[in-house]
């Protein structure tokens, strides 16, 4: 049911309070390299790769067990994967 969930799992210690469900959509690079404000701090955390900031829809289920849609934004590199999941705004 829900694809990204082990992917939320990996940022429990990031307190992640929701599970997305289903696929994320519209998915968009508005960041990569050196134009990311965080680029040293992701690297020391979770090592040298090809860093893109990343956003797109998806449908989240909300600590209250409410579903939602959400834009969310987060942090890929290729051979690491997605970090730091964060809802930015609800489109519904």
């Amino acid at each position: 049911m829900a694809r990204f969930r082990a992917s939320c799992r990996l940022l429990e210690s990031a307190r992640v309070f929701f599970d997305i469900l289903g696929e994320i959509v519209a998915i968009e690079t508005f960041a990569t390299g050196t134009s990311i404000r965080e680029l040293p701090r992701l690297r020391k955390l979770y090592g040298k790769g090809r860093w893109r900031k990343r956003k797109g829809l998806a449908d989240v289920r909300l600590p209250n067990g409410r579903i939602r849609e959400a834009e969310i934004h987060w942090y890929e590199a290729s051979g690491i994967g997605k970090r730091e999941l964060k809802i930015k705004r609800f489109v519904d």
